[in-house]
């Protein structure tokens, strides 16, 4: 591996670790001074922060499955896809740096996530969001990781297929110009 692809890949890294950091803090700043199903505004009919400790996986779901399926499906896979993740992101040659970081940002907020679980039994969701034409369930900092890494996901899809569509006119017009 050369100089430039190791020095990536601990930067990503070092994104990993600090979005992890941030994420398990709030938890545990939750935890311990906010009381489960407490309602505290942030931002009057906006935000509020609502301790909820979730046993299942998005929106509770699973919460009621046995053992050992529930491990299985919640923690075991979970761990595979998100180790199969990180392998990819960094020895996967040709990724745009888009695409880095908008994985790392989604596999910092599952390992938060799992964190949660494994060492818990559970995952603290503590913040919620009412637009007026739709609110939010009660959500935490490693699920707004996830979606700011879809979201740059998304951004990098757009930019490579406008770049591809100019690429494409570009030619286009060069061969019109060529047959001129």
């Amino acid at each position: 591996m050369n100089r430039k692809r190791i020095l990536s890949g601990l930067g990503l890294l070092l994104i990993l670790i600090l979005a992890i950091a941030a994420d398990q803090v709030s938890k545990i700043y939750v935890r311990q001074h906010i009381n489960a199903y407490d309602n505290i505004v942030v931002i009057k009919n906006f935000i509020t922060l609502t301790k909820v400790e979730n046993t299942g996986a998005f929106l509770s779901l699973g919460d009621s499955m046995p053992n050992p399926w529930r491990f299985i499906i919640l923690a075991l896979l979970p761990s595979l896809a998100l180790l199969w993740g990180l392998l990819y992101v960094l020895l996967k040659p040709n990724l745009t740096k888009l695409n880095q970081v908008g994985i790392i940002l989604i596999l910092a907020g599952g390992f938060g996530n799992l964190y949660d679980r494994l060492r818990y039994g559970s995952v603290t969701d503590f913040m919620h969001m009412d637009f007026k034409i739709f609110e939010t369930g009660v959500f935490n900092v490693a699920d707004v990781f996830i979606m700011i890494g879809v979201g740059i996901l998304l951004l990098n899809s757009y930019i490579r297929e406008r770049d591809r569509k100019a690429q494409e006119n570009a030619e286009s017009e060069e061969s019109v110009t060529a047959e001129s």
